[in-house]
Parts: structure tokens; sequence; C-alpha cells
């Protein structure tokens, strides 16, 4: 059975005036690979933010599959790790799957607000 790549689509989503996050347009790979995506701020103020990230599949709202930089919610598998380094945060997908394609959105907030 032939695997097809899979593809990642990912968005930018805005901080307000005085920052805006930026992430990799696009990114493919193939089933048990492990793949980054690397969201950065383009402010250095960003650093005192927490970094999450959501997946949204076709059809269906967003889902939270890490906050506060690398924590996992219940249900979401350890393939999916976060870290943050300074105005920047990265999401790790280990052991690819095909269900894993999907937009991914990384944002930055403070607390429970969201900016």
């Amino acid at each position: 059975m032939a695997w097809s790549s899979l593809l990642f689509t990912f968005l930018v989503q805005c901080t307000g005036s005085w920052a805006v996050l930026t992430q990799q347009p696009s990114m493919s790979g193939t089933p048990g690979e492990t793949v980054t995506i690397s969201c950065t701020g383009s402010s250095n103020n960003i650093g005192i933010f927490g970094v999450s990230w959501y997946q949204q599949l076709p059809e269906t709202a967003p889902k939270l599959l890490i906050y506060s930089n690398s924590n996992r919610p219940s249900g979401v598998p350890d393939r999916f790790s976060g870290s943050r380094s300074g105005n920047s945060g990265s999401l790790t997908i280990t052991r690819l799957q095909p269900e894993d394609e999907a937009n991914y959105y990384c944002a930055f907030y403070m607390g429970m607000v969201f900016t």
C-alpha cells in the first residue's frame, strides 16, 4: 500500500497591533516521520506570553493540542509536544499519521486572556 504525503497548512494569527505571529505557509511529511512546526512573534515582548497550539480538521472546530507552552489536555496523544524559547514556539509531531493532516494554529497568551 502506497502512502501519500501529508500536507500541513499553517495560518498566521495576530496578537494585536504590536506583534504578529508567523508560521511556515505549509509543510509535508510521510507517515512515521517527525515534523516540527515553528511560530515566531515579531516582538521580543512575546516572550512573556504562553504558547498554545490548535489542530483543525476539515469542517470541525479547532481542537486544543498544547497549552502553556508544553502541556497536553487529556486525550491528546503524546505524539504531540510543544516547547517555547524566547519569542518562538514549536509543535512537534512524532510518528506522523494520515489523520494528522490538518491546519495547525499557534497563539500566544497571558493567563486566560487570549490576544
